[in-house]
């Protein structure tokens, strides 16, 4: 079942995507009077089809990776020769700045759809994890910077954080631009001050990683109040109820859930004393954790609350809309960093991830509920507009640079060095695909 759910939250993610790029290059290009041939959703051998207005031929084709538009052109041995009646409708003999405006559409689209969820979003609202901060270690970044437990991010480096992943992201551009990440923090007892996490500490991480946990800084859980007592089970023996607060086990204070569930597992079957609070009045037990053969863990039998705080993130439309073209910017931005910082070897080449990885974060972010997917659709759609526009033959961003040096030089690229052009691009493509079919199979294993 979760595999059918990872296949068709995929297709469902990438499939519109593919269609609003090439409805990009398609809806320009008739905006510009060029005649379309065919309009297909993937690639190779045609599946289905059908003729709409002006002859436009609309396709389904077999491989569901990608998608084109394909324009009259002078060039094509399949259109020619061209009725003297669409000479004026072929692509080539279209100005620069008309060609350069229907090859940028695709991205742009990409781009204008990111927006369009985001804004959404964030016109919608959604509830996330707040940053207040789980207690952090003594031997971690986060305890050295002065962060204790308790406290609230409030901003990064200037840039306001209201929950989790905005912490997360703003952490994450730090690492990449190579900066210290200045925390404005407020206290749980309302005081405010600045933690500054060192350039020196974030560049030893793995922007692929969990960056915040290895940082020490974890979000904050509620207090070790029972919700559940499991029936025969070695809370239930030693007389916990439902509702009780456990605030210490053998006289060490229990911050919160995680800190209940640890202890218990260190003690590796040893009798503990909990100590807490049952409708007010104290209350003292021993209870002796047993052995789950199964998980391979000591436990008690007891569930705890472990929700994080959370927050409800919402803007008004405007505010929604400046915050979803920022949003895009800042990813856009950040994606052509870590390209730019693998060409030179600054970040692994492992972070190069293909359609298997996608599919697995597809069906992931579909099962975490539809702000999740959307927001990952939205973030996919970024990385496409982005992708297209590498100055890389064959893609858009190719031919973009093509028409940029036909504006400064006045003369369109020799035809020989264009299909040379073409077949280098088709090569880097093909060992990209290699990489990125590499890596999601290494992370699979």
């Amino acid at each position: 079942m979760n595999l059918l759910q990872t296949v068709l939250a995929f297709l469902l993610a990438l499939g519109p995507l593919i269609m609003f790029h090439e409805l990009g290059h398609y809806t320009v290009a008739r905006l510009c009077g060029v005649k379309v041939l065919r309009f297909s959703i993937g690639m190779g051998k045609v599946v289905w089809s059908r003729r709409g207005r002006d002859g436009t031929e609309w396709a389904v084709s077999m491989l569901p990776l990608g998608g084109y538009v394909k324009m009259l052109d002078k060039r094509d041995p399949d259109t020619a020769p061209i009725a003297a009646s669409d000479l004026g409708r072929e692509f080539t003999g279209q100005n620069v700045w008309r060609r350069i405006a229907i090859v940028a559409a695709g991205p742009l689209a990409n781009f204008l759809l990111a927006i369009v969820i985001l804004a959404g979003l964030a016109i919608a609202g959604s509830v996330e994890p707040s940053t207040r901060l789980r207690a952090t270690a003594d031997t971690t970044v986060a305890y050295q910077a002065g962060l204790r437990g308790g406290e609230r991010i409030v901003a990064v480096n200037g840039k306001p954080v209201a929950s989790w992943p905005e912490l997360r992201w703003e952490i994450v551009e730090a690492i990449v631009d190579k900066v210290d990440a200045r925390l404005d923090v407020t206290q749980a007892q309302g005081g405010q001050f600045s933690a500054l996490l060192p350039k020196a500490a974030l560049a030893k991480l793995d922007v692929e990683g969990d960056v915040l946990a290895s940082l020490g800084m974890a979000m904050a859980r509620p207090k070790a109040l029972v919700e559940q007592v499991m029936q025969g089970g070695a809370g239930a023996r030693a007389g916990l109820l439902v509702g009780d607060l456990v605030t210490a086990v053998d006289g060490t204070p229990v911050a919160d859930g995680i800190a209940l569930i640890e202890q218990v597992r260190a003690a590796q079957g040893r009798t503990l004393q909990f100590s807490g609070l049952r409708l007010g009045a104290p209350f003292a037990l021993p209870v002796t954790p047993t052995f789950d053969a199964v998980r391979k863990l000591w436990v008690i039998g007891v569930q705890t609350s472990m929700a994080p705080e959370q927050v409800t993130v919402q803007s008004a439309p405007l505010g929604a809309l400046h915050k979803a073209v920022a949003k895009t910017w800042d990813t856009s931005v950040l994606s052509v960093k870590m390209i730019g910082k693998m060409i030179t070897g600054e970040v692994s080449l492992k972070n190069v991830t293909g359609p298997i990885t996608i599919a697995d974060y597809a069906g992931q972010s579909a099962r975490m509920g539809p702000t999740i997917f959307l927001s990952f659709v939205a973030f996919i759609s970024i990385s496409l507009g982005v992708m297209n526009l590498l100055p890389i033959p064959v893609l858009d961003g190719g031919l973009l640079l093509y028409y940029s040096l036909e504006v400064l030089t006045g003369r369109p690229l020799p035809e020989r060095i264009g299909a040379l052009a073409q077949r280098a691009g088709i090569g880097l493509l093909v060992m990209l695909m290699a990489l990125a079919v590499f890596n999601d199979v290494a992370r699979l294993l």
